[in-house]
This record gives structure tokens, C-alpha cells and sequence, in this order.
């Protein structure tokens, strides 16, 4: 079967590194399934992942897929062969740059049924993050009435986690507050459902102020954690909780936190399939209940830019506009042109 990847750990400038290469047919065994892919989507999370160090050559990069299940392994439940699925993975496997894939049936849910693929494959990576902060991070109700009067600022709402989050959580009941600067990307949020646009160029607090909020209950940084680690701190209500699915790239003081009695989350969504704890279920969950409210019309997909063709050329056309911080919603490549 056909995969694109890589040898050496690459930066863009260096040129065009990746390459197709020729894998043998993978198996399923206890509850893995065998996926044939049909659409994926690349995220930022792929351009840091092609920078770290390759210990089986080639790496396979690539999370969020939708495809058909064809072989199940002895112990699968919850799927059988034929069934459309939608998933993230996790970086401790081959990923989804491929024609087929194994994967876990614990981190897979059934695809939306009134979403094509590419539309689909906006969806597992991003939602699942968006859950995750939201459910077990920030610990809101799944009853939407308990979190009303609750706010929640979205550093970068425009981007594939900030337009998923303004919809969860504003489906559960969230004040949504994001930040945005150009038209396009202020119009979008909007369209996701953000109750209120700050410009991220701007000072966020005195902008706060303008909208009669004093500080936020709840702040989910998407971008860039330095440049906002302090005014985060500052917005944020006395015994609030800010989370980040950004590292620090320097050194930042923890004791900031203290007077406000602060609690600060890094979110990762790939903690649970990496290190299988017990309840790794809670992806086929989360995404079970997207799919519900996908299927229902509570959310919307977060498609905007589709390249038909899985080549090693689209792959890295792909990566370079993820490096442009440009884009709004999510990228997706359709594995057959």
C-alpha cells in the first residue's frame, strides 16, 4: 500500500523531504480495525511532529481520518466491516498519510451520516482537544443550564480547535468570547458561533471592560502561550482555570498564578492513547457525541480548503500553509484525487 512520509526530521526551507513509499498490507489484531482512508486532514500538531526525531524510519504522519472499516481484530465490539468511521490516532503509530491504517476501535466513532469525508475529516483532532478542555479540563456540566453565566475566551477562534470549542461550548451553554483581527476570520468566528470578537491586537482586557466583563471564568489558548501567558493571568476571575495546547517556549513564572489562585492546564489529546490509560474510551465518546450533534445540526463541519490527491507534493503544500498561521478552519486532503 501507498504512504507518504519521511526518513530525517526536516524544516520546510530545507525543501520538499517527503516521499511516497511502499508498506505491506497491516493486520488487525485484538481491537485494532483496518481502515481504508478516504480523507484526512493536516493539522499544526503534524508540522511539530515532523521536526522530532525518527526512530523507525519512515515516519507516517497524520491523525484525523475518515475511511471504511475492512478487517476488524478478534476482540472488536462496537464496529463492524463496511462501517464509515472518522479518528485522530496518536503519534506513537504510523498515522493516516497512508491508503489504510490500524487503529484502536476505543479512539473511533462512526462518521457523521450527512457529512461527505472531507467535510467529516475537519472534525476528530480538533473536536476531541475541544472536549477534552472543556469536559476535563474546565470541568463544565453536560447539562447546558448548569453552565449558563459561565464565560470562556478562545485565544485565536478562527483556527480548527477555536471554531469546534465556540460550538461545543456554546451548545452547552457557554458565554463564547474568541479573538480574531481581520474581517474574514472575525466573520467566521462569528459564523461558528462566538457571542463576542475581540481584536488580538489589541489589549484584551480594556476590550473586556468595553463589553461590561471584568475577567472570564474560563480562557483556552490556541496560539501562542508566552505572548499571552501574562494577560491570561490578568483576565481571568480569581480561582479561574487557563489552559494552552501551545508549550512555552521560554521560561514563565509559576508563582503569577498564586494570588488569583489560578489553575493552568496543558491539553493534550493524545495523553490517553499514548500511555492507554483505562478510560482511552473517551474518544469513541466524545466523538460519538459530536457525530450526534453533527447529524442533528447543532454543529457544523469545519472544511474550508480541500486538496484532492494524497502525493508527497500536496503533503508539503499542506504543511506550508499550516507555517503561514493563515489558515481558517481546517485543511483537508482527499487520499485519491
Amino acid at each position: 500500500m501507498k504512504a507518504i512520509g519521511f526518513k530525517q526530521p526536516f524544516k520546510l526551507e530545507e525543501g520538499n523531504v517527503f516521499e511516497p513509499f511502499e508498506l505491506d498490507m497491516p493486520q488487525p489484531s485484538s481491537r485494532e480495525l483496518l481502515v481504508k482512508i478516504q480523507s484526512i486532514s493536516v493539522n499544526p500538531v503534524d508540522t511539530k511532529q515532523r521536526l522530532t526525531e525518527v526512530k523507525n524510519s519512515p515516519r507516517i504522519l497524520g491523525f484525523d481520518a475518515v475511511g471504511t472499516v475492512q478487517k476488524t481484530g478478534i476482540e472488536v465490539t462496537m464496529f463492524k466491516e463496511g462501517d464509515i468511521v472518522f479518528y485522530s490516532g496518536a503519534p506513537n503509530q504510523h498515522g493516516s498519510n497512508q491508503e489504510y491504517q490500524l487503529i484502536d476501535e476505543r479512539l473511533v466513532a462512526k462518521a457523521p451520516k450527512n457529512l461527505s469525508a472531507e467535510q467529516a475529516a475537519s472534525l476528530p483532532l480538533t473536536g476531541i482537544t475541544a472536549s477534552e478542555t472543556l469536559f476535563d479540563v474546565f470541568k463544565i456540566s453536560e447539562n447546558p443550564n448548569q453552565n449558563k453565566g459561565k464565560t470562556l475566551l478562545i485565544i485565536n477562534g478562527a483556527g480548527g480547535v477555536g471554531s469546534i470549542t465556540t460550538q461545543i461550548a456554546k451548545a452547552y451553554g457557554l458565554k463564547v468570547i474568541t479573538t480574531a483581527s481581520r474581517q474574514e476570520t472575525i466573520d467566521w468566528s462569528k459564523k461558528m458561533g462566538a457571542d463576542i470578537v475581540l481584536n488580538h491586537k489589541e489589549d484584551l482586557k480594556s476590550q473586556l471592560e468595553q463589553q461590561h466583563i471584568e475577567a472570564v471564568d474560563f480562557v483556552f489558548c490556541t496560539f501562542d502561550t508566552d505572548m499571552y501567558y501574562e494577560t491570561m493571568i490578568d483576565i481571568v476571575k480569581p480561582r479561574g482555570h487557563v489552559a494552552t495546547i501551545v508549550a512555552f517556549k521560554g521560561s514563565q513564572d509559576l508563582n503569577l498564578l498564586k494570588t488569583k489562585s489560578v489553575s493552568f492546564t496543558h491539553e493534550f489529546m493524545f495523553t490517553r492513547p499514548i500511555f492507554q490509560t483505562e478510560d482511552m474510551i473517551k474518544h469513541h465518546y466524545y466523538l460519538e457525541d459530536i457525530a450526534k450533534k453533527i447529524e442533528n445540526g447543532t454543529y457544523q463541519n469545519t472544511t474550508t480548503k480541500v486538496i484532492n490527491g494524497l502525493t508527497a507534493e500536496h503533503l508539503y503544500e499542506a504543511h506550508q500553509i499550516l507555517e503561514s498561521n493563515s489558515m481558517i478552519g481546517k485543511l483537508v486532503i482527499n487520499v485519491e484525487e
